[in-house]
């Protein structure tokens, strides 16, 4: 029965994310070419509330804990592993008072109806994983922008998705020119579990009751140990706590 439900219901959150999607490509060009990044940011916001709740036309339910306090104020590296991509608008959604930022492949910013709109005018960067030249360069102007408008850039160093919830190995580069180009950031490790499950079929159907969690735990000042220390703390921190 829960299979047979999982197509209805996945044609269902397609539509809706599709119209949303749609909707909002020039709700938000609208935005930020008459009024500017804080109505764009504002109407991103809105678009990641919608697209949260296509999630739930799929019995999908979001825990996020956050039992840790995140400082203000400052630059935020948000690190966390990666299962699919239905994990961007809770993130984004949740961190939203932080102004996210993603580290996203330079794929995502063409022909993608609001979401390549956002990544190529939001203040997100685009790399290309086939010229690391291009892609260290790209991280190193991320670093600085995340640091002087104190926003939070969010990289997955596994840089592919995991498509059974294992953690793969990460990697030390996206992460090492970020914070040297952000000393004065925290690194906000976050744990997700249980999002491959809703890909685990592939794209359709998708999975439903998924029970996605997501877990924040302690910051990092960046400038607090040698970077290799941090990176070990970091990568055991999330990998510890993924739940298979």
């Amino acid at each position: 029965m829960k299979k047979i439900l999982a197509y209805p219901l996945s044609i269902i959150h397609y539509l809706l994310f599709g119209f949303f999607i749609c909707v909002f490509h020039p709700i938000q060009w609208f935005c930020l070419n008459v009024f500017g990044y804080s109505a764009h940011k504002k109407s991103v916001d809105l678009l990641n509330y919608f697209l949260l709740w296509t999630l739930y036309a799929l019995g999908t339910r979001i825990t996020f804990t956050k039992n840790v306090e995140i400082p203000e104020g400052v630059p935020l590296i948000i690190v966390s592993n990666h299962q699919s991509a239905n994990e961007i608008s809770p993130i984004s959604w949740y961190f939203r008072k932080y102004h996210t930022k993603f580290v996203s492949k330079k794929e995502l910013g063409a022909k993608i109806p609001s979401v390549s709109f956002n990544l190529r005018n939001g203040g997100s960067v685009l790399i290309d994983r086939e010229d690391p030249k291009q892609a260290l360069t790209s991280l190193a102007k991320f670093g600085k922008k995340i640091e002087k408008n104190n926003w939070a850039g969010v990289i997955f160093p596994e840089g592919t998705r995991s498509k059974d919830g294992k953690p793969k190995k990460f990697s030390v580069n996206g992460l090492k020119i970020i914070s040297k180009y952000a000393p004065s950031a925290y690194v906000v490790p976050l744990t997700i579990n249980n999002s491959w499950k809703l890909t685990e079929n592939g794209a359709f159907p998708l999975g439903i009751g998924v029970h996605l969690k997501l877990e924040v735990h302690e910051p990092i000042a960046v400038n607090s140990m040698e970077f290799n220390d941090l990176f070990q703390k970091v990568e055991e921190t999330i990998k510890n706590s993924v739940t298979l």
